[in-house]
């Protein structure tokens, strides 16, 4: 490896702090298994190919076979002056099969041997992003369902402010609908990095007859990319990865919030379950949504991944820089954060004790039932902007009062206008509020038991 490093033209070895400040062995030897799969892939090709001799490839094999059975084993003999895991396997190849682990170099640079790793393993991890993903989807399918019969009610927000009732399913299932979206930015990233890199070399291809299509094939990628050039020095299959796992992380933050906000004593509408609450160091009543707040601060790491990553890309040449070594950390760190909080939020979730009484008294008060009775008046054949003015003094009338709006008589609204009538009455009552949001995508429970068999057989047709 140092004849790698230095050798040839230097005269000298690189001091400690520079090989140390170079190294890459520390983060990206979790790539081991995939540059394992990728050099059996490589190494098939160039027997087939006649570029090794069948017993040379078969012994690079066996010798693959038990480097990555060492590292399965824990017992494989890592070496930090072998800078990297590429150069740490390739080692201990030779170690193990003699001059022949040389050969598996043949029409390979570290260029497109790092690039394919990245994509092998970014590809696996997208999979299961997305069956973490779809786990927490079918928890909170399954919670809208648990919740729509007997139908809980719950102050909708707009600017924070109570807005107008809907069901806690409809809330669950607004969630669903975020990060089936979320999947579908996953799929979309997985599906453009999965063409291969490998025989690209160092950037302008090789003069051995290699097989790009075979290894691509070996290697489950849709084929080889078209640009050797592209292939090596191009790192925007990360950044589209990142922009997703961004967004995704953006999403979960919002509804770690919500849980942060509704399991305060002052909103009063669930209680966090012990298992995902902490104590204060002092206060002895206190009991802490910690676990959520993270996910919500974890949205900030994320995009700070994205953003490293943007800020590393923007200004380099083609092709390899020594600074694409940095798209690692951000990938690495990005992925385990979002797939923590998925696995997370699908264990805390079930757990949530909601309190119907505190949502429905929530739900009932603070006007949010004004916009039932504008309606009723614009479906009457009063121009709706008149009927917003009209029901905009009821409620200034109602709060110098102090009175909610179930609390008024048929002549108090019919003092506001004569179109009021005594079915009037009723829309000032949550269930009938709720019975009339029935337009598709609505929040009355039929329109809600719709959107759940609709996602229900969405998942079980995702592949």
């Amino acid at each position: 490896m140092t004849q790698k490093t230095w050798g040839g033209r230097f005269s000298q070895a690189p001091s400690q702090i520079a090989q140390e400040f170079n190294a890459s062995l520390r983060f990206d030897r979790r790539l081991a298994l995939v540059d394992i799969e990728g050099s059996l892939a490589h190494a098939a090709m160039l027997g087939q190919q006649g570029i090794l001799s069948p017993e040379e490839a078969e012994q690079i094999r066996q010798g693959l076979l038990a480097v990555r059975q060492e590292i399965l084993e824990g017992r494989f003999p890592w070496r930090e002056e072998l800078e990297d895991v590429h150069m740490n396997l390739e080692a201990r190849l030779t170690e193990l099969v003699g001059p022949v682990g040389g050969k598996l170099h043949t029409a390979r640079s570290r260029n497109d041997q790092v690039a394919t790793d990245l994509r092998l393993w970014l590809r696996q991890e997208l999979d299961g992003a997305l069956e973490d993903l779809k786990a927490l989807r079918r928890v909170l399918l399954a919670q809208a369902e648990r919740y729509l019969e007997p139908p809980l009610i719950l102050p909708g927000y707009t600017h924070l402010q109570r807005a107008m009732p809907l069901l806690l399913s409809h809330w669950f299932m607004a969630y669903y609908e975020m990060l089936s979206r979320d999947a579908g930015r996953l799929k979309d990233a997985r599906a453009r990095l999965n063409e291969s890199p490998l025989g690209a070399a160092a950037l302008a291809g090789t003069g051995f007859p290699i097989d790009r299509e075979a290894t691509a094939q070996a290697l489950g990628f849709a084929r080889p990319m078209r640009n050797s050039l592209d292939a090596v020095g191009s790192r925007d299959f990360v950044l589209e990865a990142l922009a997703a796992l961004t967004i995704g992380q953006v999403n979960l933050s919002r509804l770690a919030e919500e849980i942060v906000l509704y399991t305060t004593l002052e909103f009063g509408f669930a209680t966090l379950p012990d298992a995902f609450s902490t104590g204060s160091s002092i206060m002895p009543q206190k009991k802490n949504a910690d676990h959520a707040e993270l996910i919500r601060a974890k949205a900030g790491r994320v995009l700070g991944s994205f953003v490293t990553l943007a800020t590393l890309s923007k200004g380099l040449p083609l092709a390899y820089n020594k600074d694409l070594q940095e798209d690692k950390e951000p990938l690495f760190d990005a992925m385990d954060t979002y797939r923590a909080s998925l696995r997370l939020l699908a264990a805390m979730l079930p757990g949530l004790v909601w309190h119907p009484e505190a949502m429905r008294q929530a739900a009932a008060s603070g006007f949010a039932l004004a916009t039932e009775l504008a309606d009723y008046l614009a479906e009457r054949g009063l121009p709706f902007r008149e009927a917003h003015h009209v029901v905009g003094r009821l409620v200034r009338y109602c709060l110098e009062e102090r009175k909610e709006l179930h609390q008024l008589s048929l002549a108090e609204l019919q003092s506001f206008h004569p179109l009021f009538a005594e079915d009037a009455l009723a829309l000032t009552h949550l269930e009938s509020a709720i019975h009339r949001r029935r337009s598709y995508g609505g929040t009355a429970p039929e329109a809600v038991r719709e959107a759940i068999k609709t996602a229900k057989a969405e998942l079980e047709g995702e592949a």
